[in-house]
């Protein structure tokens, strides 16, 4: 008979550094650092802290930073960003800090940026929003509740997606490449814009680089840092694939049908779910939900991030559901 099962903390293998150092900024905005290499080429960014408890991304930037990286050619600027939620981070509470009033990863449309809403992440947002405008390529590093394999979330199909699938693909990292139907409460940053036009160069990917704390997750966030590095331009092959060992992957595709979000705060799961699992038969039960089972839609469906975290809210999304096809 099958049991639910409660969500279980995860150890805490990462220690959060400490990034007072790059508040000064050479573009007047706090936690933005720009490194100009005098050359024609393009606008580089990479973003850590979307949320405040993905640790990898600024101990990714933090890594750049004393490795004095210089780009070759164009510009490359490493972003702090959702600063105020990463200051209340507690090991002893790791999943306390995501954000402190609205998730930052949630109000990228003109219409909100512009709009009369107010809060802690939609004042920074208001403060990065033009210069990230300026980016001809985005990396924005992220990690994951569960200990699902790393995946490069790619934005959607038909707009920003194949473009984005087609630069992870010189990236050659990670295995899972996926494209999406975006989130009905917001607009993502890698949506927004010239991102999501797919007749604009500009292009930008999202990591999620494994579950949040642990120790292979900063590997992921780095090496794959460094490699997108290289193949935009900015660095160079012998210095990029100098500081990496992690192999490049044969990439798979998952497309995302349609998502799941909780109904009530009673959600849990009826096994354990990391994601990236294949369920085999349509109709499965895999959670329960104030008298609602979740169950598979088709066959062969697979599981994409499933929440394992405790802070949710009714309407969050618990999993998203994918079909494998090619990459191209």
């Amino acid at each position: 008979m099958t049991t639910k099962q409660t969500i279980t903390p995860f150890q805490v293998e990462l220690t959060a550094p400490d990034i007072s150092a790059y508040r000064a900024s050479n573009v007047g905005i706090d936690y933005v650092t720009r490194y100009d290499s005098g050359k024609p080429g393009p606008h580089v960014i990479v973003q850590a802290l979307t949320h405040g408890n993905e640790l990898s991304g600024a101990i990714t930037l933090d890594y750049l930073f004393n490795q004095n990286f210089q780009p070759t050619c164009g510009v490359v600027s490493f972003i702090f960003a959702n600063v105020a939620a990463y200051q209340m981070w507690d090991p002893a509470n790791p999943d306390g800090n995501r954000y402190v009033e609205e998730d930052f990863n949630r109000v990228w449309s003109d219409e909100v940026l512009k709009g009369p809403r107010d809060s802690v992440e939609l004042r920074r947002a208001r403060e990065l929003v033009a210069y990230i405008d300026t980016a001809d390529y985005l990396l924005d590093l992220h990690s994951m509740s569960a200990p699902s394999a790393p995946l490069m979330v790619c934005g959607v199909r038909p707009k920003g997606g194949q473009k984005s699938i087609n630069l992870s693909a010189k990236i050659g990292l990670p295995e899972w490449l996926m494209v999406d139907t975006g989130h009905a409460n917001g607009l993502r940053m890698i949506e927004r814009g010239a991102f999501g036009d797919p007749n604009k160069h500009n292009t930008a990917i999202l990591l999620e680089a494994g579950q949040h704390w642990e120790k292979a997750c900063e590997q992921i966030a780095r090496e794959t840092t460094l490699q997108f590095l290289k193949v935009t331009g900015v660095a160079t092959a012998e210095w990029g694939d100098s500081r990496c060992s992690l192999p490049a992957l044969e990439q798979k595709v998952v497309q995302v049908t349609e998502g799941y979000a909780a109904k009530s705060l009673d959600f849990q799961w009826l096994d354990i779910y990391n994601g990236l699992e294949v369920i085999e038969k349509a109709g499965t039960a895999l959670a329960e939900d104030a008298g609602h089972t979740l169950r598979s839609p088709y066959d062969n469906a697979v599981l994409i991030m499933p929440t394992r975290s405790q802070r949710f809210t009714v309407g969050s999304t618990m999993v998203r559901f994918g079909r494998v096809e090619s990459i191209a």
